[in-house]
């Protein structure tokens, strides 16, 4: 079987019948949790031409120039691994054990969810990217890697044990590593503890993955314009004009509300170059300074690999004939350098708040819910193949944040389990709209509910905007603002002028108010049984919504 581009039923296949072949017994679990923080019963290693099954060597596992260490230690398990003379694609490692069939078990996701979050039974061909969770019905149990990987990792748990997946691959490729050892990733686990909630186990755990967290100073909350322009017809008069209306909905206080120009500023949409404005942007500098005297915080929105400036073809990932656009790989330094001053330009117009958008689907070809097993096609890899594709992430999210200086910076379509300890807010999922409510409950509503563990936590979460439009039935429109401004998650509005009556300003007043200042974190009482909770533990108090519509629910009324 080539390993060049496993299916996920060649992964499940091989989950299940590679355990066979190793010689440890299975290890049995103390109660319903399973000790990880061990020797793996066995590991393999999967280069171009196959697999190849590692033999343990004292606290490490070898075959044909490639050793894989996995010492147990006091914060977790290191994962590192040397292949000097050998293309590596993927690690797998394997705990033998007797899993509960009871486990319900709720997965993460690659890079922002797509209403995809929630908890199952055991399935053995499932994808865990990252970390999952696993409630016995007395505890929940925590399994995962530290954010921050060199690699990017996914679980699988079969009632024969549970796997780990490190992908090493340079884009779509093996990597090379060299000379140098790989600190791969470090496995950690958490134990439940009986009488916690499941939502408390994982906030609890995702502490433990990420320990050195960048977060902002003060809760963020404020207005986007994308819900009702769609990078259409957009001035700086109209951001002006938005403006002005956050300043006169927001709270008094030092913590300010943000105003995010989102995509429709360039001449192009969706692309660069990133120093020059279209014509209904004359000045974007002046136009951070006319939002900063209205007392609000200008924030914007760019896409930074992606450009109409020329770029040569050994410079670009996949370039495709013609195309007038170009991705820009970011292992090439001189591309690197370009993303760092792009950054530092936006930030020295004085806009505090930096929107960046895209760089999972630019960096691999792939939304994630196509990502899967794979992450990306075969065959192709970046300039430098000396690093994995985590590394060269990591170092591009690094330069966005060095470059940004001050300014906050949050992350959308960016992988977030790489993003934590960078990053201050990141987008957990993907878009809401201002035109139909189904896509809001089905993404805004479940990224919300599943991810809001890992708020303050990795970063300060953003469910997505809350749209306020004609299109949208007020009832539910009011509902979704009202939830998140009592969440303690970040609060980004989106009214369209056609929409902002009366009521629609004393909605956003009061979610303001509430979005404004710390509170603690709402808890979704029904997620083990819905992908869109309705019933929420707010304030100490339940608090109930309806997602769904009446028959012939009437547009926001006017």
């Amino acid at each position: 079987m080539s390993s060049r581009n496993l299916s996920r039923r060649d992964l499940v296949a091989l989950s299940a019948a590679l355990p066979a072949a190793a010689a440890a017994q299975p290890s049995r679990p103390v109660g319903a949790f399973i000790d990880i923080i061990r020797q793996p019963d066995l590991a393999v290693a999967f280069l171009e031409s196959g697999a190849q099954t590692l033999a343990r060597d004292g606290r490490r596992f070898t075959a044909s120039g490639i050793a894989v260490h996995s010492e147990p230690a006091a914060h977790g398990m290191p994962i590192r691994i040397e292949a000097p003379d050998t293309p590596l694609l993927r690690v797998h490692l394997r705990w033998k054990a007797a899993v509960p069939e009871r486990w319900r078990i709720l997965n993460d996701q690659w890079e922002r969810s797509y209403g995809d979050l929630e908890w199952r039974g055991l399935v053995a061909e499932r994808v865990l990217p990252w970390y999952f969770l696993a409630c016995d019905g007395s505890a929940t149990h925590g399994y995962g890697v530290a954010t921050g990987a060199a690699c990017f990792a996914f679980w699988q748990v079969d009632p024969g044990g549970i796997s780990l997946w490190l992908d090493l691959r340079n884009g779509g490729s093996a990597v090379r590593l060299g000379q140098r050892t790989l600190e791969a990733a470090v496995v950690r686990t958490r134990r439940g503890v009986a009488g916690e909630s499941a939502y408390q186990s994982a906030r609890h755990f995702c502490r433990a993955l990420c320990t050195q967290p960048r977060l902002p100073a003060a809760p963020v909350y404020g207005g986007n314009n994308w819900y009702y322009a769609y990078g259409q017809n957009c001035t700086a008069a109209a951001i002006e004009r938005d403006a002005v209306l956050m300043a006169e909905l927001a709270p008094a206080g030092p913590n300010r509300p943000f105003m995010v120009i989102d995509d429709g500023w360039t001449p192009v949409n969706t692309a660069g170059p990133w120093d020059r404005a279209n014509a209904g942007f004359p000045d974007m500098a002046g136009l951070a300074a006319a939002i900063k005297r209205q007392g609000v915080r200008p924030g914007i929105w760019l896409r930074p690999l992606y450009t109409t400036a020329q770029v040569t073809a050994s410079a670009c990932l996949r370039p495709r004939a013609g195309d007038h656009s170009f991705t820009l790989d970011p292992s090439v330094p001189e591309n690197l350098e370009t993303v760092r001053r792009d950054i530092a330009r936006i930030a020295s117009w004085g806009y505090e708040l930096i929107k960046h958008d895209y760089t999972s689907f630019d960096l691999l070809g792939r939304w994630g819910f196509a990502m899967g097993a794979d992450l990306t096609d075969a065959g192709w890899h970046f300039a430098d193949r000396s690093r994995t594709t985590a590394e060269i992430t990591l170092a591009l999210y690094r330069a966005i944040r060095d470059a940004a200086g001050g300014a906050a910076i949050i992350g959308c379509n960016t992988f977030g389990h790489l993003c934590a300890g960078l990053f201050e807010l990141q987008r957990t999922g993907d878009d809401t709209s201002g035109r139909e409510f189904d896509r809001t409950r089905r993404m805004g509503v479940n990224t919300l509910a599943f991810r809001a563990p890992q708020h303050h936590v990795f970063f300060d979460l953003d469910a997505d905007c809350a749209p306020i439009t004609p299109q949208l039935p007020w009832p539910l429109a009011a509902q979704w603002l009202d939830l998140v401004a009592r969440s303690g998650t970040a609060l980004f509005v989106s009214p369209d002028p056609a929409a902002v009556d009366s009521k629609a300003k004393q909605a956003i007043r009061q979610a303001f108010a509430a979005a404004a200042r710390p509170r603690e974190l709402a808890e979704p009482l029904d997620w083990m049984d819905t992908t869109a909770p309705r019933r929420w533990r707010i304030d100490a108090r339940v608090a109930e919504f309806d997602w769904y519509p009446p028959e012939g629910a009437s547009p926001f009324p006017r």
